[in-house]
């Protein structure tokens, strides 16, 4: 589980009861929940003592961690649970569902469900987080939605639905200020494509829109040429297409396409760059102040076979 979300310090119950006394203010942290092996508690019992425990009407930001006590089971009744206790959250503003790191479970075993109903019981809520994918049955899902106060929304995922990007890119979000998809790879349910960010790229459908990251794809130069072109751009102050298997094909897109110079930051980190191209970007973009991050400069090169080989950073 992170350290900090929403500007808070995470503050972790694994445990349904303690002293009161004894216990952050409420609106101090954000509250972290998990149960996961070993855990003497399954997540009903552990939520159930949050809300007993803790001023919950004070409560303004909330990560679920791991919430299973055995085998891994569906994100579903924590969501059920979340969603039906609802007015005892009032003030709850951000909320990241499934923060679990890799030694808990890998992103892409983590088993989903459908996350709208969270989205449409908090309409004050103002940051969105959720990290997994999976397929079938414990695919993530959501269907587009209207919601007035959300600034922040981020999926982290090896492998990100096609449908969840199209149900983001249909979404009524006026006040989305951040967007961060991590598209993944289609061996692990990532199977959205360009056309489907159309209409995120296209402008206007979120007017306040200041970020964007496409990131963590094995479609990266296709997404970069698309993004070379796209009308969004120029809303924008920060771009992040990093994490994915961007070639100096890509890059030459970016470069070649509408100006980027207006932009504070692009991120284009974890990259398949050849040396001359990240010269010419540093130089081009950095010379008009643009800070470009072109850290962790990966090979394809295969050293076993004779072969190239490019991979993005979260898969499995």
């Amino acid at each position: 589980m992170r350290d900090t979300f929403a500007g808070l310090p995470v503050h972790a119950l694994t445990h349904p009861a303690g002293p009161v006394d004894g216990l952050p203010a409420a609106d101090s942290v954000a509250w972290g929940l998990e149960c996961g092996y070993g855990a003497d508690t399954a997540f009903p019992e552990l939520w159930r003592g949050f809300l007993d425990t803790v001023d919950t009407e004070r409560v303004t930001a909330l990560v679920i961690g791991s919430w299973w006590d055995g085998d891994y089971t569906s994100l579903g009744p924590v969501v059920e649970l979340i969603t039906s206790d609802a007015a005892r959250l009032p003030g709850l503003r951000a909320l990241f569902l499934a923060d679990v790191e890799g030694e808990s479970c890998e992103i892409s075993w983590l088993r989903m469900a459908d996350i709208t109903p969270v989205v449409e019981a908090f309409p004050l809520l103002e940051e969105l987080g959720v990290r997994g994918g999976n397929t079938g049955d414990d695919a993530l899902v959501l269907s587009p939605v209207r919601h007035t106060a959300l600034r922040v929304l981020r999926f982290e995922s090896g492998g990100l639905p096609g449908s969840v990007v199209c149900a983001v890119a249909a979404s009524e979000l006026p006040a989305l200020e951040h967007l961060e998809l991590w598209l993944g790879v289609e061996e692990y349910g990532g199977d959205s494509t360009v056309a489907d960010l159309a209409p995120v790229l296209a402008g206007g459908r979120f007017p306040a829109l200041r970020h964007l990251g496409l990131q963590n794809s094995e479609l990266q130069d296709e997404i970069a040429a698309a993004v070379a072109a796209a009308p969004v751009v120029a809303q924008l102050t920060s771009l992040g297409l990093s994490m994915g298997v961007l070639s100096d094909e890509g890059a030459a897109a970016l470069l070649g396409g509408q100006p980027l110079t207006h932009l504070t930051r692009l991120d284009l980190s974890h990259h398949y760059l050849s040396d001359a191209v990240m010269e010419r970007v540093s130089s081009e973009l950095g010379a008009a102040g643009v800070t470009v991050d072109l850290s962790e400069q990966e090979s394809a090169e295969d050293e076993d076979e004779d072969e190239e080989w490019r991979y993005v950073a979260v898969s499995e």
